[in-house]
């Protein structure tokens, strides 16, 4: 027997696997999904809330590029101590947008919060800093990444913080491999079948284009920040802390 929450989007046999796409259907089960594909996804979410305490500054903006759900939102604006702030978050799907609102209100918090229908890359990014995207910059046309990532580093303040997680391609073939299986047992120990695996892959593989951690590393040093580091790794789902 299975919530209405469970994700058994792929459960059943498509016969044609279309690309992926942030539907109602799939934010119906969207924490479900997430908890169980990406590894270390609460620790993440976590880091984001303590990063906020240290990094947040009076009177400035911070910004969740990709909020889904609202996840670092929350956790941001529970960990904020500074003052006078605002957080923005900002999705393209409306479905995405219509429940993270609901999920905001539910959750009472002293930093005013706007959730934004919309392109992030049409946002513009100004006094922050922090700024989050969390496994956001790997839906994005490859081309304009650096567009995206200079944008953001121009809109911080000194010392601001861009926090970017993303799954990530191996440069060596041997040890991506590794990777990537281990990521598929972490799928199928949670409970996800070879047949719902191999599905999500296909659905994804043309809307999620993946980059290696030195291109990530390379476009963050030419947008301008001035140190970034990898803080997170679990298979091949990373987090860089970058500060201008």
């Amino acid at each position: 027997m299975h919530n209405s929450d469970t994700d058994l989007i792929y459960s059943q046999a498509h016969k044609q696997v279309k690309n992926f796409t942030f539907d109602a259907q799939v934010v119906e089960v969207f924490p479900d999904m997430i908890s169980r594909s990406v590894p270390g996804y609460n620790t993440i979410i976590d880091t984001i809330g303590r990063l906020s305490q240290d990094f947040v500054q009076d009177n400035s903006n911070i910004y969740d590029l990709g909020c889904s759900l609202g996840a670092a939102t929350l956790a941001m604006r529970k960990g904020i101590t500074a003052q006078n702030c605002q957080i923005i978050g900002v999705d393209n799907s409306s479905d995405m947008v219509k429940r993270c609102k609901m999920h905001i209100e539910a959750f009472k918090g002293n930093t005013p919060v706007t959730i934004i229908e919309g392109n992030i890359q049409d946002i513009v990014i100004e006094n922050a800093s922090m700024v989050v995207l969390n496994f956001t910059l790997q839906f994005i046309e490859k081309s304009q990444r650096q567009v995206l990532l200079n944008k953001i580093a121009q809109g911080l303040k000194p010392g601001g913080l861009l926090v970017l997680s993303e799954k990530i391609t191996s440069d060596d073939l041997t040890i991506d491999q590794v990777l990537v299986d281990l990521h598929h047992s972490f799928k199928r120990d949670n409970g996800y079948s070879e047949l719902e695996v191999a599905q999500k892959r296909t659905a994804l593989e043309k809307v999620m284009l993946t980059d290696s951690l030195e291109l990530h590393k390379e476009r963050l040093s030419q947008a301008g920040f001035s140190h970034s580091s990898l803080w997170f790794q679990c298979f091949n789902f990373t987090s860089i802390l970058a500060i201008k």
